[in-house]
């Protein structure tokens, strides 16, 4: 079972080894999260070298993970895949094998986000085609940007109301973001 989180990564350094098709979509995702993404291969695709990162023009060699709050193992070679992945894992830092996700301890969702609503997919099974489906599917479902504002400045009201009229304020909005979203009835659990 693996566990479910939103990284605040902005302005850390992630490692990339390899320099292909896989490195491309890893490092547009990791720039657009903040991070400073360095690469080691000994070449690029054309789109890397138009990318705001930085690059090694060599092979992978031990030692190449430190200082790392990230590292992809993107390489065509399960070998050197292999060998970054152990690296990185003795090291304790988070670590997606492109080759085989499963010996990583990283996996990259598909993710949707609007007005704010960012919701990852994944399907815990090497079928990326499934989660990017179900992500575009919840797409259709994320409120925009004035239903957000709404619900926010509702809560904001609830929170300063006193005892029981907090209680049902809450539970209104509850009521109307579900009944917004086609969800029947109250949840089981409630949080404020």
């Amino acid at each position: 079972m693996s566990l479910a989180a939103f990284l605040e990564l902005s302005g850390e350094r992630a490692v990339i080894v390899g320099g292909g098709s896989v490195a491309l979509r890893r490092a547009r995702t990791l720039l657009e999260a903040g991070l400073r993404v360095h690469i080691i291969a000994p070449t690029l695709t054309e789109e890397l070298t138009g990318l705001p990162l930085s690059h090694e023009a060599r092979a992978y060699q031990p030692g190449d993970v430190g200082g790392a709050a990230l590292v992809v193992a993107a390489t065509d070679s399960d070998v050197v895949n292999d060998a970054v992945t152990a690296e990185a894992r003795a090291a304790g830092i988070p670590v997606n094998h492109a080759g085989q996700a499963e010996r990583g301890t990283l996996r990259f969702p598909a993710v949707t986000e609007r007005a704010g609503v960012r919701v990852a997919v994944t399907t815990g099974r090497e079928l990326p085609m499934l989660a990017q489906a179900l992500a575009e599917a919840i797409g259709h479902l994320l409120p925009d940007e004035t239903h957000i504002q709404a619900w926010t400045q509702r809560r904001e009201r609830a929170l300063g109301e006193p005892g029981d009229l907090r209680t049902t304020a809450l539970a209104g909005l509850r009521d109307d973001i579900r009944a917004h979203l086609g969800l029947p009835g109250r949840p089981l659990e409630s949080s404020a």
